[in-house]
């Protein structure tokens, strides 16, 4: 196809796309193997995460970028339409948007739904002060909270701080869960006792046995001293019989902001590997993401304006050769993956945004070996700190909510 059928292409998509109402669904591939739809109520930030029965559990933002709502809904059919939404967070105004990585973040599994967000600078109960920050700076003893949605499906609980021994967040943190009842939130911060700066930070972790009851005080998941990149954010996993991987950007000697992935056979201990290096004197405000797909987990993050995604075993640390997504890298951001059912994996990401401007959503179709398959696709652009969520259909195709 010449590059003016592609981009005559491209215009009809966008038109078409803009004209269709939320929750209502576009198809913007060949054979429809692509479906876009806009998250319910105009909401930005989308976060998914499917249950153990199929069923998708979506959480996403309402209000001013610093300082807003959360709200959860469900669908029964792969996003086409949703429940009514209800509120995630108990006190008001107490999550955050700006900068799109301090977020909810969602997991569902043993029939409990669990949603973890950095508080707002609004949000109670506070997280113990960092005594080298002036009074009132931003982030200072902003909190990690945690809520999960009752057993009636009908309400959250009230939220919850789980910073209680850690200071200083301020990079998004997450939450993962498995069908055993354990649950784990992940953030980053820095101990009281601990060297200052970026230097200084590393991950912690609170793990739950009781399904998100009851949270034992958080624990540095690793002692190795890289250090964190302060705003970026990481991601948490549970896979089988206690298995967690977590993927963070280091920030050692400032500049070597690298992708490492920590991994635990019982969720206890971690190990630690290097997984993708970027030399760059300054935070890159940068997301990541993990899925598990027929063949393992799979990772995606990004690195010098190109996102990228590989294969993770979590058991050997093994990781396979980064992929990249095609064609010429322009400040991608904000990756997240679907992994389909015969090997397929769409990696979904935004593009030429900056930190208030929203970018241009865009995706690719990758066959089993890594390959693309077929054309990249790319949407109109998408609202100022937000991006896309991706999901393999059960019948086949992929559907990326925005």
């Amino acid at each position: 196809m010449s590059w003016r059928s592609l981009l005559a292409a491209a215009s009809c998509a966008i038109g078409f796309l803009a004209a269709v109402p939320a929750g209502r669904a576009a198809d913007l591939h060949p054979a429809g193997r692509v479906r876009l739809i806009r998250v319910p109520d105009q909401g930005l930030q989308p976060q998914i995460a499917l249950d153990e029965r199929g069923t998708l559990h979506l959480v996403y933002y309402k209000g001013e970028p610093k300082a807003g709502n959360l709200f959860y809904a469900s669908s029964n059919d792969g996003g086409a339409t949703f429940s009514t939404a209800i509120p995630v967070n108990s006190g008001p105004a107490s999550a955050v948007a700006a900068g799109s990585i301090r977020g909810a973040q969602i997991a569902a599994a043993a029939g409990r739904v669990h949603v973890a967000w950095n508080g707002s600078m609004k949000a109670q109960p506070k997280a113990p002060l960092d005594p080298d920050q002036p009074a009132g700076s931003p982030h200072n003893g902003a909190p990690m909270l945690y809520s999960r949605l009752s057993a009636a499906g009908t309400a959250f609980e009230p939220q919850r701080n789980l910073m209680l021994r850690s200071l200083a967040l301020d990079g998004g943190g997450s939450v993962a869960a498995d069908t055993a009842g354990n649950v784990y939130v992940a953030w980053h911060g820095r101990s009281p006792e601990g060297p200052r700066g970026e230097a200084g930070r590393q991950v912690w972790i609170a793990a739950s046995r009781d399904g998100g009851k009851t949270f034992a005080p958080e624990r540095p998941a690793w002692s190795e001293p890289t250090g964190a990149c302060a705003c970026c954010g990481l991601r948490v996993f549970a896979g089988p019989s206690r298995q967690v991987s977590i993927l963070y950007r280091s920030a050692r000697e400032s500049v070597d902001r690298d992708i490492y992935l920590l991994a635990s056979r019982d969720g206890e201990t971690f190990r630690g590997k290097r997984v993708h290096g970027w030399k760059i004197g300054a935070c890159p405000v940068s997301s990541m993401h993990l899925v598990e797909g027929p063949e393992g987990v799979l990772g995606a993050w990004e690195t010098e304006d190109q996102v990228y995604f590989a294969r993770l075993n979590p058991v050997t640390l093994e990781v396979s050769p980064p992929v990249s997504a095609p064609g010429q890298a322009k400040r991608r951001k904000h990756p997240r993956l679907a992994a389909g059912q015969a090997g397929e994996t769409l990696l979904v990401w935004t593009e030429g945004g900056s930190y208030s401007k929203g970018g241009d959503l865009a995706w690719q179709i990758f066959d089993r070996t890594g390959r693309p398959a077929g054309e990249p696709g790319r949407a109109l652009s998408i609202p100022a700190y937000s991006f896309g969520a991706a999901l393999a259909r059960s019948g086949g195709g992929f559907t990326i909510l925005y």
